[in-house]
């Protein structure tokens, strides 16, 4: 080749390098769909989606009550060959009604084994409300042939056990209205376990059955014997797993009634309000919502294939009953269809249908049913019934609800401090800088890569001078070196997960070759526990908290890049049957962990990306690995709401997307929205840009840096929320509909969300947008969060859209409390004075509370606390107090004042205020809403009234 044809091919060659390169990364980092199963490739999904609705030959009999509860079995009228199962219902305080169903162990033969029940997700207290059950109820009700039996929940309402056909729902009393029922379209299937016949036995029966057989039944014994072949073995993608007790799926239908809409089931990227997946009108190839936690790589959005997490309970909302729930206790890999009117036309099933009705499949591979019905009526009761089954959000400490700054990775201690500087430079405050796997020494977790980290907790201490602290990752995927010390103990005491030959399961994972600590075994919770003390986490410090990432478990070479369903845990689980909370059971000892370091006196911090119902007990989670896209942005919102209606309150978003460079309007419109996320992280792949706050021009670096600063700013507000969770499950991020629940254009709303009960934000999600449609519910006013700009409820607005900021709005009659001076961390604005803003109804009223405690111990559960509640009324504010006052209490107290309250629609101009508690009067002016810099004065505000704020004072508007 002559140098001028040289020279062209290398011309060549620069023009294509970026397209060959995008094609690489594109074909490296997409979402990969044939690595993941669908429906059809999931053989009990496959085989509860063919069944068709009928009325049910199940029946219940042998209705009676034993301790407590009503029992019945459960059998076939029309199959004698199938044994009865066992049915128990209970009722427990708050109108919460539990069924389980299983297979009989006293019959004879009894079943192969025990199916696996879920423990440890119930929390013990709520075993104590149970109402004990003393008389059975029997009657045959209006309109049925056959008797049913009542079990009374509370007042409103009463549960229904009808015999024949066998079903459940729950009504209101008073009407007789249905609120939930199960089994109504009579889809209930339990496949019983079963032993494999020898092969002797088999050929037998075959050579009977073959004397008597024509070629047309010839074909049908091929497929019966293909069919019994699958009983045993399933394979996807060249991976088999077997089935030694033979197909042990459940299916059932529930049924919502004066449902508009359904949600929860998370962790998918779909909408908040869950779409019909099957039905009329709907392509054949639909999907179900798949529960089933699995490390998706670049997962995308709209779709209802399974995430990390799986929490299994769905809420239905509607304007003529209000809302319900229900909740199937089962860790297996779960398919949800939402099923669209008419989709039961053929069935012969006459339902009441006087008010909308939402109806579902809801189909298990294993385990047993341990599900319960939530009646409502409102929709923080549902949540409250809930949690009170599955436990409340753990109280998290001041600095973890605050800004966290990550990338895998910072490279090295002098990287990690000139990211410190930088924010101090920059005049951002941070509170968390956290390490990945590249901190390491070769991937084996507890340890440091001493080239790249030589002094781990000199590091950290500098950290931890300036209020800050640290967070580095620690996955269950164990590196098989003899050599290094966590895999030498755990393989010596046998502390393994097993495959199906009994042998320590291998895997691939980060570190390669891998094995995998069985947490399901409290001993060996125990033991992972105290891995975290300093003796054994050497390097680590008092500011040292934890990340927990691959924990679905990912396995590189799995089948789904996860565990095979045949591997075995402790007492001989099949990992089929609990897949779903390893990763619950990896967070809850990684919990324990930190606070058996601390002696039981410090708060634990631990992320996890692996969730299911109970997770909210032990630390936050965020959405994994999501894309700088603006349809990534906009996800990230029902995402979060889903989470936060299902107990997981703690939970954000990383900011910016993970794969991939974001644009700079991108980047900030992600921070104006994840400054009210409740985990607020920014967080990028190792082969992406470097993105910290001020590498984007000095003007981004601005908007990001008050995107910040608004997060601190309402630092007070975001804590008390926290307590409200701790204390009522309630969300600290809900949707307006939990706050609007009669208002129908707040039901399926994706783009905007309640931060509490008193701020509304809806994010941008597009570029360049110049306008956002804000619908603003209620009948009272609506405060723009900068302004103080009035707007009235229940209308639509088209709003002016500025790079500064997006809408957000304070509720009339609400009082925010919040602290305006900026520090480095939120545990250096410890002692600083409030703010309280006041944002006054029609009536001249308003009300709202703060909480406030150490911000980093359990003291508060033993009444260490300051709780008050603002009252504005009268043109009065008082501070009332909320916290026991038991002399055994601990006592928590500070010495922070009110500097400032602002008064937002105030009818008139007061000219002063008098203080009752001083007998002094201060001055009323007019100042800025925020104090930042060109904002101008335009709001009533009282200065310095100087009152303390864990006293009662009333402060008076003259």
């Amino acid at each position: 080749m002559n140098p001028p044809q040289m020279k062209n091919l290398t011309l060549l060659l620069l023009l294509l390098l970026p397209f060959l390169f995008s094609l690489h990364l594109t074909s490296v980092l997409s979402w990969k769909k044939d690595e993941f199963r669908n429906c059809n490739q999931t053989p009990f999904c496959k085989r509860a989606r063919s069944r068709k609705p009928a009325p049910s030959s199940l029946i219940a009999t042998d209705v009676s009550i034993s301790d407590g509860d009503l029992v019945a079995k459960i059998t076939n009228r029309r199959d004698d060959q199938i044994k009865p199962l066992i049915l128990s219902l209970s009722a427990y305080q708050d109108g919460i009604l539990r069924l389980k169903i299983d297979e009989d162990h006293s019959s004879i033969p009894p079943p192969p084994r025990k199916r696996f029940e879920v423990p440890d997700v119930v929390v013990p207290e709520f075993t104590s409300k149970k109402l004990w059950l003393q008389n059975l109820d029997t009657k045959t009700l209006d309109g049925d042939s056959s008797p049913s039996s009542i079990v009374y929940l509370n007042e409103e309402y009463d549960a229904v056990l009808r015999h024949e056909p066998f079903e459940i729902y729950v009504r209101d009393k008073s009407s007789g209205k249905r609120i939930i029922s199960l089994n109504s379209h009579g889809l209930f299937d339990f496949e019983q376990l079963k032993h494999k016949k020898p092969k002797s036995d088999q050929e037998e029966e075959k050579h009977d059955h073959d004397q008597y057989q024509d070629d047309d039944q010839d074909k049908d014994q091929v497929k019966e014997e293909k069919d019994e072949d699958e009983d045993w073995a399933e394979t996807f993608r060249g991976h088999t797993d077997s089935r030694p007790y033979g197909p042990q799926s459940i299916s059932f239908d529930v049924s919502f009634y004066g449902a508009d809409f359904v949600y929860g089931i998370p962790e998918h990227a779909t909408s908040f309000a869950l779409k019909p997946t099957r039905g009329p009108g709907l392509e054949d190839h639909s999907e179900p919502y798949r529960l089933f936690n699995l490390d998706v790589f670049e997962y995308v959005h709209e779709a209802p294939f399974g995430l990390y997490g799986s929490i299994p309970f769905m809420i239905s909302h509607g304007k003529s009953h209000g809302t319900s729930g229900f909740f199937w206790l089962n860790a297996a890999e779960m398919q949800i269809d939402v099923l669209t009117a008419g989709w039961d036309a053929d069935s012969g099933i006459s339902l009441p249908s006087d008010r909308s009705r939402i109806d579902t499949l809801w189909m298990s591979e294993a385990g047993i049913v341990d599900a319960f019905f939530f009646v409502g009526p409102k929709p923080k009761d549902v949540v409250r019934q809930y949690t009170s089954v599955t436990g409340t959000p753990a109280m998290p400490q001041l600095f973890a609800t605050a800004y966290h700054q990550c990338r895998w990775n910072y490279r090295d201690e002098e990287d990690v401090e000139n990211v410190d500087a930088k924010f101090d430079e920059n005049n951002i405050p941070y509170d968390v800088l956290w390490l990945d796997i590249e901190h390491t020494d070769g991937k084996r977790y507890f340890t440091w890569d001493r080239v790249m980290f030589p002094h781990p907790e000199e590091m950290q201490n500098k950290l931890a001078a300036k209020g800050r602290h640290m967070v580095t990752i620690v996955d269950p995927h164990t590196k098989r070196d003899e050599g290094y010390f966590l895999h030498k103990e755990a393989t010596r005491k046998g502390y393994y997960v097993k495959d199906a030959n009994g042998n320590d399961f291998d895997g691939w994972c980060w570190p390669g070759s891998s094995s995998y600590p069985d947490t399901l075994n409290p001993e060996i919770r125990s033991w992972w526990a105290d891995r975290f003390s300093y003796e054994n986490y050497v390097g680590s410090t008092p500011s040292l908290y934890i990340w927990n990432d691959m924990n679905e478990p990912s396995v590189f070479n799995g089948p789904e890049l996860t565990m095979p369903r045949d591997a075995l845990h402790y007492g001989g689980v099949e990992h089929r049957e609990l897949h779903n909370v390893y990763g619950y059971y990896f967070h809850m000892a990684t919990a324990d962990g930190l606070q058996k370091r601390g002696n039981g006196k410090d708060r634990p911090f631990v992320l996890s990306r692996a969730i299911f119902a109970g997770s909210q007990r032990y630390g936050a989670i965020w959405t994994g690995d999501n894309t700088a896209e603006w349809e990534h942005l906009r996800v990230s919102v029902p995402m979060i709401l889903s989470l936060g209606l299902t107990g997981i309150s703690f939970s954000g978003a990383d900011v910016g997307g993970f794969f991939g460079n974001p644009e700079p309007e991108l980047l900030v419109r992600w921070y104006q929205v994840g400054a009210f996320y409740p985990f607020f992280r920014a967080h990028a792949h190792h082969d992406t840009k470097r993105r910290e706050p001020w590498l984007f021009g000095e003007r981004n670096t601005e908007l990001i840096r008050d995107a910040i600063h608004v997060r601190y700013m309402l630092l007070p507000y975001f804590y008390t929320l926290f307590r409200e969770a701790n204390t009522s499950g309630v969300p600290v991020v809900r949707p307006l509909w939990m706050e609007f629940p009669s208002e129908e254009a707040t039901f399926n709303n994706d783009e905007a969300f309640m931060v509490g009960n008193s701020i509304l934000v809806h994010g941008i999600y597009t570029e360049r947008a110049k306008h956002a449609s804000v619908y603003l519910p209620g009948k009272q006013s609506w405060y723009d969060l900068r302004t103080g700009t009035t707007y009235k409820g229940s209308m639509t607005y088209k709003l002016d859209i500025s790079e500064d900021s997006i809408p957000a709005f304070q509720r009339a009659g609400t009082i925010i409390p919040r602290k305006d001076r900026f520090r480095r961390s939120s545990t250096q604005m410890v002692n600083d004075p409030y703010t309280l803003v006041i944002a006054l109804n029609s009536s001249q009223a308003a009300e709202g509370e703060l909480y406030v405690d150490d911000g980093k111990s359990f003291d508060f559960k033993n009444g260490a606390y300051i709780h008050r509640r603002f009252v504005f009324a009268d043109g009065k504010l008082t501070s009332v107090n909320l916290a026991p006052t038991s002399p055994g209490n601990s006592r928590f107290s500070t010495s922070s004042v009110v500097e400032r309250i602002i008064l937002l629609g105030n009818a008139s101009r007061p000219k002063s205020a008098h203080i009752e508690s001083t007998n002094l009067n201060v001055d009323i002016e007019l100042g800025p809403l925020w104090l930042q810099r060109g904002r101008g004065s335009a709001v009533v505000t009282i200065r310095k009234p100087g009152v303390q704020i864990a006293d009662d004072w009333t402060i008076k508007i003259l």
